[in-house]
Parts: C-alpha cells; sequence; structure tokens
C-alpha cells in the first residue's frame, strides 16, 4: 500500500477506535464479547484482511504499517484486535506465504472479508516455547492425513471455521530425511494442515477464563483420528516448523506495537488523573514524585515506538528478521508492564478498581509478555542470532 493511501487507512482506524470502540469497552470487559455491530463495522472496514495480499481481497500492508496499526489497535481493549488479529497474523500468513495457489484461493478471500475466522493451532501442553514437546501427530491413510493430539489456548478456537494445525508427520529423522536437511533440530518432521472447524472428531473446549483481554477467547481444541484430505497440507511435509518461526517474528512486530499503543492509553489516562486528581490542595501532577512517573513512561514509550518502527522497517528489507523482531517483543512487552503499573500507582486507591482503565490495562497487557513467544525466549532468540554472526574460531 502507498503511503498516503495507508496515511487515510490510519486515520479512519484510528477514529473508528476512539470513537465506536473506546466507548464500548465496558461493554467488552463485563460481556466477554466483542458486540456484533463492532465486529461488522470492523469488516466494513477492511480490518479482516488489512495484512493479507491485495490479490486476495485484502491491503497488503507492510509490516512496518502493519505496526503503526498495532499502535492504534493496542490503545483499546485488546480483545477488539485480537477478533481479526489472527486473520491477518500467524494464521493467515501461513496461507499467504506458504499455502498453494489453490489453498489461497479457497482461504485467503474469506478470510480478508471476515466472513471466515481462523486460528492457528501450535501450542500443547508440553508443546509451548519449544516444540521439542509437541505430541500431536498426523498419519498417511490412503489420501487422507489423520490427525490426532490436543492443543491449548487457542486464540479464537470457539470462532474458528479454519484451523491452521501443527502436528508430527512420521519421525523426525524421517521428514529430515525428506527434506535433505539435518534431524538434530527440534522443529523438523512438524507440518501443517488447513483444517475445517466443522471436520468429524474436531471439538473445541469450553472458553478459558483469563486474567485480562476479556472479549478474545481461546480455548482447548481436540483432535480425535480428524481426517484432512491430502491437498489441505500446507507447503512441504516436514517443514512446518519452519514456517511458524517465520509468521511468528512477524506476529511479534504486530505485539510490540500492540504494546505501544496500551502504554500511550495508559500514560494518556495518568496525565489526565493527574492534572486534576488533588492531594494537599493541589494537583498531584505538581508533585514531582508523579512527574517523575510520568517522565520515565513517557521516555520508555518512546523508546519502545522508536525501536518497533525501525525493527519492522529492517523487517520489510529483510536485513532483520529474527533479532530485531525479538528485541522489540521484547522491550516493548516489559516496557508497557512497567507503564501499567506507574499507571495504577498514580491513580493511587483508584488504579486498584475495576472501573479504571488503567486497572483493566494492567490485567490485559501481562498477557504480552508470555504469548507469541515468552520474554524469555526473545532472549534466547537474540543471542543466539548475535553469537552466530559472529566467525567460527
Amino acid at each position: 500500500m502507498d503511503d498516503a493511501s495507508f496515511e487515510q487507512v490510519c486515520a479512519a482506524v484510528r477514529r473508528f477506535v476512539r470513537e465506536r470502540v473506546l466507548p464500548r469497552e465496558e461493554e467488552i470487559e463485563e460481556t466477554d464479547a466483542i458486540p456484533d455491530d463492532l465486529r461488522a463495522a470492523a469488516a466494513e472496514l477492511g480490518l479482516f484482511g488489512y495484512a493479507l495480499p491485495e490479490a486476495y481481497g485484502g491491503a497488503g500492508v507492510t509490516v512496518a504499517q502493519d505496526v503503526r496499526l498495532a499502535f492504534e489497535f493496542g490503545y483499546t481493549a485488546p480483545g477488539f484486535r485480537s477478533m481479526f488479529g489472527t486473520n491477518n497474523g500467524i494464521a493467515g500468513q501461513v496461507i499467504a506465504r506458504f499455502g498453494s495457489p489453490e489453498q489461497q484461493q479457497a482461504f485467503l478471500p474469506r478470510l480478508a472479508s471476515g466472513e471466515l475466522i481462523a486460528s492457528f493451532a501450535l501450542t500443547e501442553p508440553e508443546a509451548g516455547s519449544s516444540p521439542a514437546g509437541l505430541k500431536t501427530s498426523a498419519r498417511r491413510d490412503g489420501t487422507d492425513w489423520v490427525l490426532t493430539g490436543s492443543k491449548r489456548f487457542i486464540t479464537n478456537a470457539p470462532l474458528a471455521g479454519l484451523f491452521v494445525v501443527f502436528a508430527r508427520t512420521g519421525s523426525t529423522a524421517d521428514s529430515a530425511a525428506g527434506s535433505g536437511e539435518s534431524s538434530s533440530r527440534p522443529g523438523h518432521g512438524i507440518s501443517v494442515f488447513a483444517v475445517d472447524a466443522d471436520s468429524p472428531g474436531l471439538t473445541v473446549g469450553p472458553r478459558d477464563h483469563k486474567m485480562g483481554q476479556r472479549g478474545a477467547w481461546t480455548a482447548e481444541v481436540h483432535f480425535d483420528d480428524v481426517r484432512v484430505p491430502e491437498g489441505r497440507l500446507v507447503g512441504t511435509e516436514g517443514r512446518g516448523y519452519r514456517s511458524a518461526m517465520t509468521v511468528l517474528a512477524r506476529g511479534r512486530l504486530h505485539i510490540a506495537g500492540m504494546c505501544v499503543g496500551s502504554a500511550q492509553r495508559v500514560l494518556d489516562e495518568s496525565v489526565r488523573h493527574a492534572a486534576v486528581s488533588r492531594q494537599g490542595g493541589r494537583p498531584i501532577g505538581d508533585y514531582q514524585l508523579v512527574q517523575a512517573m510520568l517522565a520515565e513512561s513517557y521516555a520508555e514509550l518512546a523508546a519502545g515506538r522508536s525501536l518497533a518502527l525501525a525493527a519492522a522497517e529492517r523487517y520489510d528489507e529483510g536485513a532483520d528478521v529474527a533479532a530485531g523482531p525479538a528485541a522489540a517483543k521484547l522491550y516493548c512487552s516489559e516496557m508497557v508492564a512497567r507503564v501499567a503499573d506507574r499507571g495504577v500507582q498514580i491513580h493511587g486507591g483508584l488504579g486498584y478498581l475495576r472501573s479504571t482503565v488503567v486497572e483493566r490495562m494492567y490485567r490485559d497487557c501481562r498477557l504480552y509478555r508470555l504469548y507469541e513467544g515468552t520474554s524469555e525466549i526473545q532472549k534466547l532468540i537474540i543471542a543466539r542470532e548475535l553469537l552466530a554472526a559472529q566467525p567460527a574460531r
């Protein structure tokens, strides 16, 4: 998307979030659901496909543009973005980047329009940050694959019409040999499948009850001998985990942008409160210790915004698709936690009440340090990339 068109889109999204979504935040919190009219309006605005290819009805934004949109989405309840985030992000990108032309034509237009919701089914009870414990399997049976296993914490699972599922296909050694690669890495032997939600044997568990992020539904998904046609294997057999890592790197930049947006909202709320709330006959913003908290949050927020944008630009250039996204996600997710904590502190006792925006955002932002790779995993990725760049001794 060219710069002029994107500026118009970004302005429209900003208005929509501020004028349509912010007034409904308490409703989203109380009902744990995104209102149907907001979902329909988001689809009309093109939010279900802004990051998907233009050829299939999307807007085809760059990663840097994606991050700027995330600044706007992060300003409000994260459940709103979660509704269409997987279509644009980790699930939709697997189809867009690795799917066959037939798969792309079958799924991407419906994902972009919002007709179809996709879920990314990778995480399992023993396979979160590392694929080594992944137990869901896919075995050949004639021209079909048969999937067996369970997934955990799957976003949009209760809404999804399509699951992008990662499963082991044969032994790790067999899959690595077939792809001509070493079998020493735990990601080898994992393949990815596009599975219809109404497939016999596929069941979705009850919605998880989470600390925050109300309106963003997650659940377990179970596969009991689910038959999947051969044409639903996405990409090359045994190479699915590489696909996952590729799209997760882009997703980490998007999450960094969400953290920046959330931190901006907390800072705005805190500045307003400090300007009008009075103690000792004076606005609390007159006190230097409150001013220090505002200044620290402002500085860290500015640093996070710059890092996220710079890392996204380098990703678009192909200059850094691993350490940069990991660093942006690590810093911004830790930064927003500090900003939210200060926001609660500035609000005092009011900051501990459920009726206060900063209390909700304090709970919402905690998840950013966990999903799409924990902070600890981001550190390992960064260190691995730094060491790999050194000449062998």
